[in-house]
């Protein structure tokens, strides 16, 4: 079941469609309304607001200058890499001699974050006297402790939630839109941002005008390296409201027509047209071949591609991501099967039971984090997926609006050897003689939180529309909210008492999809993707109530809303 809410109960035929859609979003006062629909860099925060960004930004140009090798530590994910490459860039324009180096752990063998063994490795054998953490290091109080200890000065960039007791590790600076004493008016940076944030105060230090602005080809550069931005903040999930909707919109722009030739070849390798990248082309086409490197492969060739790769090698590099994507996508699909079987034999999809989790000797560890995307998706309750080797059971966890994994993850920590991330998704390592015992604390812990009406699928809507509001100039306007996603969702509207105007009709491979003409002189064409088995119940003079996302389409440019659910005139 799909239960329907309306942000503003308005009546259509009263104020233009677009003021009733900003009113519903709380977003009507007319100097927010301007922000939102004219959306300016000239509103992004400033980077030296940024805790720890002048103190970082000037050890870096102090290592540039004395010829240091500065290592540049990210995560394996989406966000770790375009935040490394951010960096790298970086300090490359600053001086192309730069002695730069990239670090990324290897998800399976290392796990998450700075371990004391890396930074051994780069202190000692690669000669790095300055380390600079991106997407990661928050929680790494024994690791900063270890870099001291090695003589490295050690710069940590991120974005993740603190330890929950409040201890803090002490490096020689710690840029974090929530560190302690922080005054930053924005906290939901991912760490691609906060990257960027760093570059961007690092080379207008450099650049060192009078007017403190940053020389023409500074800004040139700090304008491309937004692509990376957008593709971290969309892949990070992170509400595109406030500057991750500015950096995302122009960010996303910068992607279409990249100076950097290893994201021109994953553009071309995910057989994209560069004119027309989106938040769906980022999440659904480029972000899964990035992630995929890191979870069938290692994330160092994503980074490379992202660095130092050209030409012939940019291509194979792109090419081989879309080759282990592939293999992901198979692999999900086997784990995916298996979970639900699990969970339902477990009774963990029955109302009585509030979450989901499970463990599996044979579930390849980088792809269960995606698996329990599709179970939140299919069932309605967190899901945590683990791997266990018969010594410890490391996993993934994603959860649903209202829940937060990492608080309920706090609740359990007395079972776990570690964990980590935000409320809506983590990682956690487990004893496996001590899984069921936490298995069992998690599932008290969310039967407690959360009660069967959060369990229940929703779909929100904006506020009601009538059909002659469905015109290109309206979905023109609508499109200036974009770019969507958490926090920005697209706009969607009901239609009620709508009638069918001739018996849909059945597209695609499989006959999956579905069109619908809805209305009459002239009737309007809705698409239902993956409402195939719907045809039969949308025949000729039936009326129906819907809920759609207003668009125009690309071929025909004429407005064909997405039909997202629908049933019998209430």
């Amino acid at each position: 079941m799909t239960r329907w809410s309306l942000r503003s109960d308005e009546a259509s035929g009263g104020r233009p469609l677009i003021d009733r859609i900003l009113a519903a979003r709380g977003l009507d006062d007319p100097e927010v309304r301007q922000s939102v629909l004219h959306a300016s860099l000239l509103s992004l925060h400033k980077p030296s607001d940024l805790p720890g960004t002048d103190r970082a930004a000037r050890r870096i140009l102090d290592a540039i200058a004395g010829g240091e090798t500065i290592a540049i530590y990210g995560d394996y994910d989406v966000d770790g890499i375009t935040a490394t490459a951010t960096l790298y860039h970086t300090f490359k324009h600053i001086d192309p001699d730069a002695r730069v180096i990239t670090y990324v752990p290897h998800r399976l063998d290392e796990g998450y974050g700075l371990n004391e063994s890396a930074l051994r490795e780069l202190a000692e054998s690669r000669s790095a006297s300055l380390v600079i953490s991106v997407d990661c290091g928050i929680t790494a109080i024994d690791q900063a402790r270890a870099a001291k200890d090695l003589g490295v000065d050690l710069i940590i960039t991120d974005h993740h939630n603190p330890r929950s007791d409040g201890l803090m590790p002490e490096p020689y600076a710690l840029v974090h839109p929530r560190a302690p004493g922080s005054e930053y008016p924005f906290h939901e940076l991912c760490g691609a941002a906060v990257a960027y944030k760093l570059a961007w105060r690092t080379a207008v230090l450099h650049d060192d005008r009078p007017d403190g602005k940053a020389h023409e080809p500074t800004r040139r550069l700090l304008l491309d390296l937004l692509a990376f931005t957008a593709l971290g903040s969309i892949a990070d999930v992170v509400p595109l409201v406030d500057e991750n909707r500015v950096l995302t919109r122009f960010g996303l722009e910068r992607i279409r027509h990249s100076r950097f030739e290893g994201l021109r070849a994953l553009v071309a390798a995910s057989g994209l047209d560069s004119d027309k990248i989106d938040t769906d082309a980022v999440g659904f086409r480029l972000a899964p071949r990035l992630n995929a490197c890191g979870r069938m492969g290692h994330a160092a060739d994503a980074v490379e591609l992202f660095t130092t790769a050209t030409g012939q090698r940019a291509e194979e590099i792109a090419a081989q991501l879309a080759k282990q994507n592939t293999e992901r996508q198979a692999t999900e699909r086997r784990i995916l099967e298996q979970a639900i079987d699990a969970a339902e034999s477990a009774g963990m999809t029955e109302p009585g039971c509030r979450a989901i989790v499970l463990r599996h000797a044979d579930w390849h560890p980088g792809v269960v984090g995606i698996v329990c995307s599709r179970l939140v998706e299919r069932f309605a309750r967190p899901a945590l997926l683990l791997c266990d080797d018969g010594t410890t059971a490391k996993g993934s966890g994603r959860s649903i609006t209202g829940f937060n994994l990492h608080a309920g993850l706090d609740a359990c920590s007395h079972t776990l050897l570690k964990y980590g991330g935000h409320d809506a998704a983590a990682g956690m390592a487990v004893d496996s003689a001590r899984f069921d015992e936490f298995a069992k604390a998690f599932l008290a812990h969310a039967n407690s939180t959360l009660t069967d009406d959060d369990l229940v699928t929703r779909i929100s809507a904006d506020c009601v529309a009538s059909l002659d509001e469905l015109t290109p100039e309206s979905v023109a306007l609508i499109d200036q909210l974009k770019p969507f996603g958490r926090g920005n969702p697209k706009v969607r509207l009901v239609l009620r008492g709508v009638t069918v105007d001739r018996d849909a009709a059945t597209f695609g491979n499989a006959a999956k999809h579905l069109g619908v003409h809805i209305g009459s002189r002239p009737s309007l064409r809705c698409i239902a993707w993956n409402r195939g088995d719907d045809c039969p119940h949308m025949k000729r003079g039936r009326t129906i109530d819907l809920v759609i996302t207003p668009q125009v389409s690309s071929w025909s440019g004429q407005v064909e809303p997405v039909i997202e659910d629908w049933c019998p005139a209430r």
